[in-house]
């Protein structure tokens, strides 16, 4: 490791960064870019010193409630008083159920008939399908249809959706100049709000919340201006949509239900006298649902957990004596919104399936013996035997997954790798293609396998297509990049796996979480209802010596001889933007000869007096100079293409015209247009780290400016020091933060319910 006091990289001399922890100290909340940037990447931990985002309340309450759900008999009476109180409210839950004009969605997991007339209705409402083919006829043959990828939410484009009329538009205009509010809102709010937008507004002016990027006090000045005297924060309907508004930026830094004392505390935070009410209100509506989960305790079996108080009944545990033994244990209820319930509830009955389909032949597991050799044979002979397994190590561990492909493809079985990254995706199959994988199966072709991305897997555009039944023609799918998985992406890949296929999640635990909602893969990994094999493979070289000892909260000190990691100390911002230039520009390019195409910067925020606008700024001045013709674009330019919140795509731009902005991304051509170009792309030199996961560059160039200090964490350090292959630079200018970030500060906890819901159904194999 080599520190540069004040030249360039080629004249450093040997030397480290103090790796000892100063002091202790409470992590701040980084909140998440997705108000005015609009590029939605998901961010939450990347955007030090911004105002970008809503999650603040939701999170902050959660982090302080969480010994609430488990112990002490008041907690538990608080529990009981709440379920005996939502008890009281069944019969009208069901009469408001029964005076709405469409069918209200539960929280259940449903299957056969139930399951497809779910998923017809959704159709229809999302209009994926035209409502008369819903009561049509059957087929002659019956079908199982894959459904779409569940999305996140992301901001609707600044024009109005072709299918949404004008006079809806208008008519929605009319009434946020009404209420003060911008009129360019208008074709946002009338494609969230759908038919008879305007009407819903003026009856329900806090709706408004339901539009991506309006907080709180902006919905309830709005509301003031159309209610006058009658508004006030002890509304009902305020109470309601700040209780969902809670819950959908709690899913925006991870969580996929918040504990109900959390969010009572997030609701006090914003004024809403009642919380109680307010959540009670919500469940009321069908805005939010309940959830039961037992607690589990020693020696005993984890019970089932209950999905909604509504399907709680005294026959459900036995009658009244097994319904007072019931309440008698410890419980944790959550509230949280039925898209990520149903999701969770999803990946866990797919799970299972998975697990539970496949032949118990042993022959089948004896014909994988063969090829169980070399530094794979763990991970070949746990798949020939289990239907689901999670594989954990770094990026050269992947040459484990390519030689189970090689194994599977001599066996004459259909294969199928899904990385998140289109640079995954080549990495995997230059890796496929390669002599060693070869090695483990000489009579099958690895480069035959199938190698696709996550997100076009799921929409069809990549991968071995579906069968009649909606399934993927694959009998072993291995997912790549798995720490990425939110909850509705691996829900969707678990329901689309066909009976008898096998399930490999591979990936690194050390590594940012997912962008979306959820933490499947550690979630999985805690709840060891399937083999876990840790790959035994480091990672070479310097960089991969100080990345490993990061992953145990170590910052050692490693010998750099070729330069291969350089320390450049820096006082200021403005110092650490003028080296950070310097050493992509001309330092790495002479001194260690990786070119400035092939270097990528990553920063802790998009703000802030370092973060990626300002250093990409300095880089385009530098690197492609042009006066930004369009919407500050130019040809030749680095960008990332976000088409999809939480996932970037790395690209350049080839030319703009009337059409809009020609990008290539991944060797792809790509046209942006003109009206999504703000929302969807920023130039690309620096990045944060969410947006650089589960992409390698030959070096990296990671700058740490004073004011990031908060934002850093164990798992942001490596994996922003973890993108390069060759050469590291950090840009230093946090002093102890940086060591103390690697030995304390690890991810922040997110609540999910996957663990309970997968134990209550795969019972822990250790």
């Amino acid at each position: 490791m080599t520190t540069e006091p004040s030249a360039a990289a080629e004249e450093a001399e040997p030397g480290t960064p103090d790796a000892g922890p100063e002091s202790e100290g409470p992590s701040t909340e980084v909140r998440p870019d997705t108000g005015a940037d609009g590029d939605g990447d998901g961010d939450a931990e990347d955007d030090a010193g911004e105002d970008g985002g809503a999650a603040d309340s939701a999170a902050e309450g959660t982090e302080s409630t969480a010994e609430g759900a488990t112990g002490g008999a008041a907690q538990l009476s608080e529990a009981e008083a709440e379920l005996a109180a939502q008890r009281e409210l069944r019969e009208r839950i069901e009469r408001r159920k029964a005076e709405k004009d469409g069918p209200v969605l539960a929280g259940t997991a449903l299957s056969g008939k139930a399951a497809d007339l779910l998923a017809a209705v959704r159709a229809v409402e999302s209009g994926e399908k035209p409502s008369a083919s819903v009561f049509s006829g059957p087929e002659p043959t019956p079908r199982r249809v894959a459904q779409e990828p569940v999305r996140r939410p992301q901001p609707v484009p600044s024009g109005a959706p072709a299918s949404m009329a004008s006079e809806s538009v208008d008519a929605v205009r009319a009434v946020l100049v009404r209420g003060g509010a911008p009129e360019a809102l208008a074709p946002q709010t009338a494609a969230t709000l759908g038919e008879g937008a305007d009407g819903q507004l003026r009856e329900d002016p806090w709706q408004l919340l339901r539009v991506a990027g309006v907080r709180p006090e902006q919905a309830d000045g709005f509301a003031r201006a159309l209610l006058g005297a009658e508004c006030g924060p002890d509304d009902e309907r305020r109470g309601r949509a700040v209780t969902v508004w809670l819950l959908e930026q709690a899913a925006l830094v991870g969580h996929t239900a918040l504990e109900a004392a959390a969010l009572h505390t997030a609701l006090a935070q914003r004024s809403v006298p009642d919380p109680d009410a307010a959540v009670q209100s919500a469940l009321a509506e069908g805005d939010a649902l309940v959830f039961q989960d037992a607690l589990d305790e020693p020696g005993g079996t984890p019970p089932a957990p209950r999905r909604s108080v509504e399907d709680a009944t005294p026959d459900d545990e036995g009658g009244e004596d097994g319904e007072e033994a019931e309440e008698a244990r410890p419980v944790r209820v959550l509230i949280g919104l039925e898209r990520y319930a149903l999701a969770e509830e999803s990946l866990a009955d797919g799970l299972a399936r998975v697990v539970n389909s496949l032949p118990k032949d042993e022959g089948t597991a004896a014909a994988w013996e063969p090829a169980a050799t070399g530094s794979a044979a763990e991970l070949i002979r746990a798949v020939a035997g289990r239907g689901l397994v999670l594989h954990t190590g770094g990026e050269a561990s992947r040459a484990e997954p390519a030689s189970l492909v090689a194994a599977a493809l001599s066996l004459g079985l259909r294969v199928c790798a899904a990385a998140h990254h289109p640079d995954g995706r080549r990495r995997f199959a230059e890796l496929l293609a390669g002599a060693d994988a070869r090695e483990t199966a000489s009579d099958a072709d690895p480069s035959s396998a199938v190698v696709a991305t996550v997100a076009g897997l799921l929409s069809g555009e990549e991968g071995p297509g579906r069968d009649r039944d909606g399934m993927l023609r694959t009998d072993l799918l291995v997912v790549l990049d798995a720490p990425q998985l939110d909850v509705e992406s691996a829900a969707m890949l678990a329901e689309s796996l066909p009976d008898g296929a096998r399930l490999v999640l591979s990936g690194d635990p050390g590594v940012l979480w997912s962008a979306g909602p959820g933490r499947v893969f550690a979630d999985l990994l805690a709840a060891r209802v399937c083999p876990q094999i840790a790959s035994r493979t480091p990672d070479p070289g310097p960089v991969g010596e100080l990345v490993s000892g990061i992953g145990i909260g170590e910052l050692n000190q490693v010998e750099a001889p070729g330069k291969e990691v350089v320390i450049i100390p820096v006082r200021d911002a403005g110092e650490a933007v003028h080296r950070t230039v310097q050493l992509v520009a001309d330092s790495v390019p002479r001194a260690i000869g990786i070119p400035a195409e092939q270097t990528q910067v990553i920063t802790p925020g998009h703000g802030g007096a370092a973060g990626t606008r300002v250093l990409n700024a300095a880089l385009k001045e530098r690197l492609n100079p042009g006066p930004g013709r369009f919407g500050g674009f130019d040809p030749g330019d680095r960008v990332a293409y976000s088409a999809t919140p939480g996932r970037s795509i790395l690209g350049q731009v080839v030319k703009a015209n009337a059409e809009g902005l020609h990008l290539e991304c991944a060797g792809v051509p790509v046209v942006v247009p003109k009206e999504r170009v703000e929302q969807t792309v920023r130039h690309g030199w620096a990045l944060t780290a969410h947006q650089a996961v589960g992409v390698r560059w030959p070096a990296a160039v990671v700058v740490l400016p004073g004011d990031a200090a908060q934002a850093l964490s164990r798992p942001w350090v490596y994996t922003a020091f973890g993108r390069a292959d060759r050469h590291l630079s950090v840009v230093h200018g946090v002093e102890q933060a940086l060591p103390h970030a690697v030995a304390e500060i690890a991810a922040k906890p997110r609540t999910t319910r996957l663990p309970a819901l997968i134990t209550a159904q795969i019972p822990p194999s250790v």
